[in-house]
């Protein structure tokens, strides 16, 4: 066979693997991000006048080749990083305050994190007293949401930018800030009655957001916080305090109910809810299958347990970070995160329903 009649053969055959590469080739995504210091890869650092930053070491200190802190509440990449990297990204897209005119009319632009350190359900949450704003709270989050969405439309048209919604991943994180807050207050408000003012303002975001075209929700409950070292500094035998996880049970509970309902009241509103306390509470109970050997004390901190003041230059590090659930007295490690994100893509029922992360994507 000549030269010629090889290439006959053979070029249809390269074309045709090449248009089933094309086919094959994953099309990712777009992540928007809300929540909490969870998720925060930096949005606070644009707050003039937040004291709710991680933008100082040791934070960061695990962080892939940068040689300063991002303001993530982190030894490294947080849980919004490795969801991100789940779906296809090296890691979570940048904060909405970072971003100028130019970044948000990028054609290949695929996403935004919202989220703010201390914020809450409630626009109270994390702020300071003095008047001077301390957080980003998630109504403001969805706001910024609603700006983008704006000038998606004014870039691709309203037909464009719905199909664009309609795929997008809204991951979030939040209620933690909300219930230390009640807590540790003192309220004489009910719990049942708290609670339920908290469902009902995630009800009134979630309509928001759906308004505004978003319908895939990737929804994070609050883990066990009563387990964290900030919080075991206050029992007598460093055991977790159990009423403030009860009230995160209970928040779970109202807001798997709320979610199941409005999924049958909003055409097309499809959800995944990630139970954050079952995961974290049964590696407390279990942490060697896990490679952790430490899951009461943070590794950066500085009293009982480490857990007494924030993660500073001055403060107390361990040096087998990726061994300690805990970073600081509230968040968890590097290796604590990713275990949640891989955790929430592909769990099982147990841990996220009634689909996980990855369905949610299919759906």
């Amino acid at each position: 066979m000549d030269d010629n009649c090889v290439l006959s053969v053979l070029l249809p055959l390269f074309i045709a693997v090449l248009s089933l590469a094309a086919a094959a080739k994953t099309v990712l995504p777009p992540v928007f991000i809300l929540g909490d210091s969870i998720a925060d890869i930096g949005t606070n650092n644009f707050v003039p006048d937040s004291k709710a930053r991680a933008n100082f070491p040791h934070n960061g200190i695990d962080f892939p080749n940068s040689l300063r802190p991002t303001g993530r509440f982190s030894n490294g990449l947080n849980s919004a990083d490795f969801l991100a990297q789940q779906f296809g990204y090296k890691r979570s897209p940048r904060p909405f305050l970072s971003l100028n005119a130019t970044a948000l009319r990028k054609k290949k632009f695929r996403g935004i994190n919202f989220a703010s350190g201390g914020s809450g359900l409630l626009d109270s949450t994390g702020q300071s007293f003095n008047n001077q704003k301390n957080v980003v709270p998630l109504t403001e989050q969805i706001q910024q949401f609603s700006f983008v969405k704006n000038n998606l439309t004014a870039l691709m048209g309203a037909a464009a930018t719905k199909k664009f919604l309609l795929k997008s991943m809204i991951f979030i994180s939040i209620g933690s800030n909300d219930l230390f807050g009640y807590y540790h207050s003192n309220s004489s408000i009910p719990k049942e009655e708290f609670l339920s003012s908290l469902v009902l303002a995630y009800k009134n975001h979630l309509k928001t957001l759906y308004t505004l075209g978003a319908r895939k929700f990737g929804i994070i409950s609050v883990p066990p916080i009563g387990c964290c070292p900030s919080q075991r500094i206050f029992n007598d035998t460093a055991g977790c305090l159990e009423e403030l996880n009860n009230h995160a049970v209970a928040f779970h509970a109202n807001l798997d109910a709320l979610l199941c309902k409005f999924s049958t009241e909003y055409d097309g509103f499809k959800y995944s809810l990630g139970n954050s306390y079952e995961m974290i509470l049964n590696v407390v109970q279990n942490p060697l299958p896990f490679n952790f050997t430490q899951v009461e004390a943070a590794c950066c901190g500085a009293g009982k347990l480490n857990g007494e003041t924030y993660c500073t230059s001055d403060a107390n590090l361990c040096s087998n970070r990726d061994e300690y659930l805990f970073w600081d007295l509230f968040h968890p490690s590097q290796a604590a995160s990713k275990l949640a994100a891989v955790t929430l893509y592909r769990g099982g029922s147990q841990y996220v329903s009634p689909i996980n992360f990855a369905q949610l994507a299919e759906a």
